[in-house]
């Protein structure tokens, strides 16, 4: 049996990206314990699959299944008919602002308002613009990786990445103009 044909190649690969998965998890599903079944699942899926894993990028195959996992949990969400909380840890939204070691309250404090704004824009946006964000922004997946794990050609993950920016920044721009004071 090859090394990727194997339990040992799928312990190895789920270990190494198994904070992305996570992530990606929590992000789709919206909290903490369905994405940790979902990943579980995943590497259920990926052990029982890793004799016909035909090579190439392995993180993409492994978030693929994933992905997938998630989105049957989420099918299955949407025939119960559950509403969804959206878990309130701004885990993420650090990636979105640069992180500073400001010793004054006030920046520390005004930078957790804006981790936050950042973090519930993202969450409000669809989730084909949110889930490629996520990924290329955050998980640093190139687009080709992308690509192959959502199966749609690069020129949709290149759209919906650019669309997905656009909304947050005007999401963003339109809470900051909303928020001016007026008069001064």
């Amino acid at each position: 049996m090859s090394p990727t044909g194997s339990h040992a190649f799928v312990d190895d690969l789920a270990l190494r990206h198994l904070d992305a998965a996570y992530n990606l998890g929590r992000w789709l599903l919206g909290n903490e314990q369905d994405a940790a079944d979902a990943v579980h699942d995943a590497y259920l899926r990926a052990a029982r699959a890793s004799d016909s894993y035909a090579g190439g990028n392995a993180r993409a195959w492994w978030l693929a299944i994933v992905r997938n996992c998630c989105l049957a949990r989420l099918a299955i969400r949407n025939k119960e008919k559950r509403n969804v909380a959206i878990d309130q840890h701004p885990l993420t939204a650090e990636h979105w602002m640069p992180h500073t070691d400001a010793d004054d309250v006030e920046d520390r404090i005004d930078s957790a308002k804006r981790q936050r704004l950042i973090t519930q824009h993202l969450q409000n946006l669809p989730d084909h613009f949110r889930e490629v964000l996520i990924l290329r922004e955050i998980e640093e997946l190139s687009y080709r990786e992308i690509a192959d794990l959502l199966q749609t050609p690069i020129g949709t993950v290149m759209s919906r990445l650019a669309r997905g920016r656009a909304l947050l920044q005007k999401a963003l721009a339109d809470n900051v103009t909303m928020q001016a004071p007026y008069g001064l």
